[in-house]
């Protein structure tokens, strides 16, 4: 298990050094600096902004440099936001993003793996027909479709909810909702067909014969085997949802990371895109790798050989 640990954890370690040296290198190969486009400044005022921030520098002084602050955990300043480093930056979007994220996840796990039980404990009756029509929905329909409707019904048309902003603990409301109704579909189809044929395994029969409670079986049987595709599901969901937020804080006018990061790359932000993208991916990667152990902890039928197998 250990050794199981230590290679995901090395694995990770080069393909951030991988990640980072390709946005790097991209960066680097976009015509231009992000202070061309600055209007009526001096040639000189130029010249001093491209030597504070190194772009004079040759591409691999440069690519040395940030290698450097990169291993001492620092991002560098923000080429647009005067005096604001990177990470400041992440700290302050980031925590909007999170909260929603939050949210959402708890949302879609609920909502999903409730809606798919429903589902397979009514097969082919109306709750089940029924429950594959809003799962269907979740799929088909993209999250800002699903963002706009809820603010003109809650918002315009009802006047319950706010349709901008995070002023009010019911403002969280519209956007975890509008978030979380894709993947909850989607889970709610997962949990459907794993417990549908859960339910019609041999074991189930077993347990069923010895007299066990109905929901016995359910929780401790079917359940626990059936929320293994939701399990490996849950990993990537986590990164798409926190780090995919970019719509729906625009909709709803919620200033996350998001929001910063299409301003940084409208305004050729090098710094900051490489920085939020760096951090972005590193999500990525600790979702899936908290996915992987994850799953051996919930099936005990699977054990991590010492080989990582």
């Amino acid at each position: 298990m250990v050794r199981y640990v230590l290679q995901k954890l090395l694995f990770m370690l080069i393909s951030i050094f991988v990640l980072a040296s390709a946005t790097f290198f991209l960066m680097k190969a976009i015509p231009g600096n992000p202070f061309q486009s600055e209007k009526n400044v001096p040639p000189a005022i130029q010249e001093r902004l491209n030597e504070q921030y190194g772009l004079n520098d040759p591409l691999g002084v440069q690519y040395l440099h940030y290698m450097n602050n990169l291993l001492h955990f620092d991002l560098g300043l923000s080429m647009k936001q005067q005096y604001t480093s990177v990470v400041d930056v992440i700290k302050n979007g980031f925590i909007y993003s999170l909260q929603l994220g939050i949210f959402a996840i708890i949302l879609a796990i609920a909502a999903g793996i409730v809606l798919g039980l429903i589902a397979a404990l009514n097969h082919r009756k109306f709750l089940d027909a029924f429950t594959i029509f809003i799962a269907v929905l979740g799929v088909s329909i993209p999250n800002f479709v699903v963002a706009a409707g809820l603010q003109y019904i809650f918002g315009v048309k009802l006047g319950w909810l706010s349709v901008a902003g995070l002023n009010d603990p019911t403002d969280f409301i519209l956007p975890v909702v509008a978030l979380s109704f894709l993947p909850a579909a989607f889970i709610a189809r997962l949990t459907r067909s794993s417990m549908l044929e859960v339910l019609t395994a041999d074991y189930i029969k077993t347990a069923r014969a010895k007299g066990l409670s109905g929901r016995i079986i359910l929780i401790r049987h079917a359940l626990r085997n059936a929320i293994l595709p939701v399990v490996t599901y849950v990993g990537p969901m986590t990164a798409n949802i926190i780090t995919g937020s970019v719509i729906i804080e625009q909709i709803f006018g919620i200033g996350g990371l998001g929001k910063s990061f299409v301003n940084s790359i409208t305004n050729r932000d090098y710094t900051l895109i490489m920085g939020v993208t760096l951090f972005y991916a590193v999500i990525l990667m600790l979702a899936r790798f908290l996915t992987d152990i994850a799953y051996g902890l919930v099936d005990p039928r699977i054990k991590l050989s010492r080989k990582g197998g």
